[in-house]
């Protein structure tokens, strides 16, 4: 295990209070774009998260109004068109890449969604397991409105699992702006509150996650993912293995002892 608070990440901000890690895009006066550096750098640290022993819950924050406006089309967009179809497909796998690290990271992850949230940006809030936002936030899988297919980074799998597959495939269809109404309204948004909550409605949320069993909620973030290819006997045999294991851990014993005493538990994460 290794710890991560004092990370210093050259292309986005980062900061770890109380074992929750706080994650903003560092670019407002152009929405937060994504840059290859930028990419790189949050895959590595998502991937790193696995073995981080002093966080237990991710917050993705937005930044001067702004989630993330996707790639950035300076940075990115033009030398793409210039590339060839090896360097094309190195780039696309690395930005699966981190949408993987997010998913495999063993941390819940919130994200907290205001002002634009489009291409990458809405792939980074649908990676999320936990995504709310303000009234003010427009989400859009935009790929289609710069000449290319809806299916990028696992919106293709991810989203109509969070939506339907009707309204997902309108979405990455035409490229057409989510409202945040629509958004809370179809299950994207967990729920919508003002600008001025919007970071500490999130924090507490990850707070109460973080005061829970944390080894747990890892397991159920890794069952949560990995059912989603398994048929139902199958999932519900892993999810009996896996809370056998939970059974094992201190923190279970915590909680039973807790309640007989008609204390709070106090877990501790083992």
């Amino acid at each position: 295990m290794t710890g991560m608070a004092g990370l210093e990440p050259k292309h986005f901000l980062w900061q770890v209070e109380g074992r929750i890690a706080k994650v903003r895009l560092d670019r407002p006066e152009r929405k937060n774009p994504l840059t290859f550096d930028s990419y790189a750098e949050l895959r590595d640290t998502f991937r790193d998260l696995v073995y981080a022993d002093d966080v237990d819950a991710v917050v993705f924050l937005s930044n001067g109004g702004n989630f993330c406006s996707g790639g950035d089309v300076h940075d990115i967009i033009g030398p793409l068109v210039k590339m060839d179809m090896k360097q094309l497909l190195a780039f696309t796998r690395m930005t699966g890449d981190f949408v993987k690290a997010m998913l495999n990271c063993g941390k819940p992850i919130i994200a907290a969604v205001d002002g634009v949230a489009v291409g990458a940006g809405a792939i980074i809030a649908m990676s999320s397991d936990i995504r709310i936002a303000t009234p003010e936030a427009k989400t859009a899988f935009l790929f289609t409105r710069v000449g290319l297919a809806g299916c990028d980074m696992g919106a293709c799998a991810i989203l109509p699992r969070i939506i339907g597959h009707g309204r997902a495939a309108e979405l990455l269809y035409t490229g057409r702006t989510m409202t945040a109404a629509e958004g809370e309204r179809w299950g994207f948004y967990n729920r919508l509150v003002d600008a001025a909550s919007l970071e500490a409605d999130a924090l507490d949320m990850a707070a109460r996650i973080v005061s829970g069993p944390t080894f747990a909620h890892g397991i159920t973030k890794t069952q949560l993912n990995q059912e989603w290819s398994m048929g139902l006997d199958q999932a519900i045999e892993a999810e009996a293995q896996a809370q056998a294991i939970c059974m094992q851990t201190r923190d279970f014993e915590r909680a039973y002892k807790a309640f007989v005493a008609k204390e709070k538990p106090v877990f501790e994460g083992n």
